[in-house]
């Protein structure tokens, strides 16, 4: 069996552990499509959040206490660059991570693109799942925001890390999404999939970037594998993150049933084919798409692969 899924952030790494388990009780093969609309550039490093801690978590190096970046993790480099004054200063560099940048940033220098590098980062991680960015291409989610008396375009980074997301917003952009194509692999891995599984990510700026890569959509809308979601929302607040700030930006309840209609039934042209809710969010249901109630939180792997094993029973491939 091959298992495609799409993810981004802190809770879709999460997931990716659970995935991996029930995977390797299957015999399976599972493809990790990767949000990149996080990256940015800062004092001269290319910086891809969502592809390292899923690399991190996979590969067993994140901080389990804190909740990302690298256990064990020092920030010498951090310090010396607020001494230095260096701007920005409100995103803090670790020194293990930091070196994780230095060797993205040579390699992209020297002409591969960043599906290669990310290979080559993997080797030392062995993550046990492939690792794919969405696109090789720059995509880059920026927010449109009442910053200091004046309404401007900043990254997503600066949105969340520095304001924390707590500013006047009025919507996000996915910058170079209209010409961004798929990396090498993507559209393989999707028109090889048994199952395509939507993790539960933040449906705004982890999920939405990907399926903003026109391609990759319309590869995921006309396969032949069913895609089945999982929802971020457990009753009406989200499981991890800021998808409650994202989702009132633009104008989505933060409920179950919401975030499924926001990607849609398949048939009528969205994505989903499938929805798991929470128990404790039984009822809910999304037109035109199957919904099951099933725990949901990620307590454990152990739990965390179950509701994997749910969301393959619901697509029928289980």
């Amino acid at each position: 069996m091959r298992i495609v899924v799409l993810s981004g952030g802190i809770g879709g790494a999460k997931f990716l552990v659970g995935v991996r388990a029930h995977a390797r009780a299957i015999g399976a093969e599972v493809t990790a499509v990767v949000n990149v609309g996080d990256d940015v550039r800062m004092h001269g490093l290319q910086i891809c959040p969502d592809l390292d801690s899923v690399m991190y978590t996979l590969g067993g190096a994140h901080d389990r206490e804190r909740g990302w970046g690298r256990v064990g993790e020092t920030w010498v480099v951090k310090e010396e660059l607020a001494a230095y004054g260096a701007e920005p200063s409100w995103f803090g560099l670790g020194d293990k991570d930091t070196a994780t940048h230095l060797v993205r940033t040579q390699m992209l220098t020297a002409g591969y693109p960043l599906s290669q590098v990310t290979a080559a980062l993997c080797t030392r991680w062995q993550p046990g799942v492939t690792i794919v960015p969405a696109t090789d291409d720059r995509l880059e989610t920026h927010v449109v925001a009442d910053v200091e008396g004046e309404r401007k375009a900043i990254h997503f980074q600066e949105w969340w890390v520095r304001y924390r997301g707590d500013v006047p917003t009025h919507r996000f952009v996915f910058v170079g999404a209209d010409a961004a194509k798929p990396a090498p692999g993507v559209l393989e891995a999707l028109a090889e999939a048994d199952v395509v599984l939507i993790a539960p990510s933040n449906p705004v700026v982890s999920i939405a970037p990907i399926l903003a890569v026109a391609p990759l959509r319309e590869a995921l809308v006309s396969g032949s594998a069913p895609v089945i979601g999982l929802s971020p929302i457990i009753g009406d607040s989200p499981i991890r993150g800021m998808a409650d700030k994202c989702l009132a930006t633009i104008g989505v309840e933060v409920t179950p049933a919401a975030v499924g209609g926001l990607y849609g039934a398949r048939s009528a042209g969205g994505v989903l084919d499938g929805w798991l809710v929470d128990t404790s969010d039984a009822g809910a249901e999304v037109p035109g798409v199957a919904t099951r109630a099933v725990p949901l939180w990620m307590s454990s792997e152990q739990a965390t692969a179950q509701m994997v094993a749910d969301a393959l029973s619901l697509a029928g491939v289980a």
